[in-house]
């Protein structure tokens, strides 16, 4: 090219060259933006033969088509000084500011990335007298597609933050080969109290199932609990975002005992103590003059095993002196951390010596052929406080009424298991 620069600028090969498939090698060396693939409008061309910054700076018009023709109608001088190296107070083309019509394309293409998760529909409903959160699936649409045939295999699965990971997981069927899947499920949190209401955030996550291999996160959703209202049926329709799930600070082989803890920052600590709900029911019959005592549930209860569940049971315990007859302990169900009991025990004892006497309650992981892991207890009577009096009291209060009550599972001082 070099032996070119000698030439009259006249000669119209360059354009004809660039019209058939843009810059070639020749051009491109000449290190100016304006003989490079983009074209080149009209007026800019007919531009005062100033600085070749002036012309780089220069974008397209819309509806301009004859770019390269304006190339040949340029004048010698114009032509000439192109050929020159750019100057040194020019910026490379590269570090000039998109022309607006690449701006807007940009944003096209995020917001088409955004859009191309799909969408999701669900309604929530928290029954304040059952303490139950009522998760209504009802639709997806336009999700993304993830399989090779260009549908998904997509799943609903849900989360309560912060928490144990498996023991408050929830998840929807599996409907094959689709983008627009029609679920209709209601899936059910027991156990929420209206704190936990205020605190925790739901997480809605959208996956697509894979038999061979790693099942593939599509798009997520989060609700804060706190914006619901007591008895009252929300109904949503989101657009889903690609959010990373959350780290786990811990597994359950590594440190027997703790639950796989959700990484919410500002939250530390909070439930580090926590290791579950139990669902009990108190009644005192004067027909039989026995306590009545039902297990009736646990949900969110710690993982004690390596495989990230436990075997649990409950151990209930009427004390002072009450020996052997003051024991009682339900099945053991395994491999779950939301175990369904439904199991009554009774106490011979007088209604008058009720005050006197404390129900120990705890939840232990069954392992064979070595000892059983405590996984958290509680304890109802007079020296109790909060939830764990009230029930006391309102079973002594009130003769022949079976009555429920949630209570939290700690971590605290027990007895050793048998």
């Amino acid at each position: 090219m070099q032996a070119r620069a000698g030439y009259p600028p006249v000669a119209p090969k360059p354009a004809m060259r660039m019209a058939a498939g843009g810059a070639g090698p020749e051009e491109a060396g000449q290190g100016s933006p304006v003989v490079m693939k983009k074209m080149v409008p009209v007026h800019s061309s007919r531009a005062q033969p100033a600085a070749s910054a002036a012309l780089s700076q220069q974008g397209p018009v819309a509806g301009d088509v004859g770019g390269y023709a304006s190339e040949q109608r340029a004048p010698p001088a114009v032509r000439e000084d192109r050929r020159q190296p750019a100057a040194y107070s020019t910026p490379p083309p590269r570090q000039q500011p998109p022309p607006a019509d690449e701006e807007e394309e940009a944003n096209d293409y995020d917001s088409d990335e955004a859009t191309t998760l799909g969408s999701l529909e669900f309604g929530l409903l928290y029954d304040q007298e059952s303490n139950s959160l009522q998760c209504s699936i009802l639709k997806g649409k336009g999700l993304k597609p993830m399989d090779s045939n260009g549908l998904a295999d997509p799943y609903v699965k849900l989360h309560l933050l912060p928490g144990a990971s498996k023991s408050n997981k929830l998840r929807t069927k599996t409907l094959r080969n689709t983008r627009n899947p029609v679920w209709n499920e209601t899936l059910t949190y027991h156990g929420l109290t209206d704190e936990d209401m205020q605190r925790k955030t739901l997480r809605l996550s959208v996956c697509d199932e894979d038999k061979f291999g790693h099942n593939e996160f599509i798009g997520e959703t989060r609700v804060a609990l706190k914006k619901l209202k007591m008895n009252q049926k929300k109904n949503f329709n989101v657009c889903l975002e690609r959010v990373v799930p959350t780290k786990r600070t811990a597994t359950a082989g590594g440190a027997r005992g703790i639950a796989l803890y959700e990484d919410e920052p500002g939250k530390e600590g909070t439930d580090a103590e926590e290791r579950g709900r139990i669902l009990m029911s108190l009644m005192y019959s004067t027909q039989l003059n026995r306590l009545i005592v039902g297990v009736v549930r646990c949900v969110h209860l710690a993982a004690m095993d390596a495989n990230g569940y436990s075997d649990p049971y409950v151990k209930i315990c009427l004390k002072p002196d009450m020996g052997k007859k003051g024991k009682c302990k339900t099945q053991i169900k395994k491999r779950t951390l939301n175990p369904e009991f439904n199991e009554e025990f009774s106490f011979d004892i007088k209604h008058s010596e009720l005050a006197k006497k404390t129900l120990d309650i705890s939840v232990w992981d069954y392992d064979i052929g070595k000892s059983n892991d405590y996984i958290g207890g509680c304890q109802l009577g007079i020296t109790a406080k909060g939830e764990r009096l009230k029930h006391w009291y309102e079973c002594l209060k009130n003769k022949d009424k079976r009555i429920e009550r949630w209570h939290t599972l700690l971590n605290e001082n027990h007895i050793v298991s048998d």
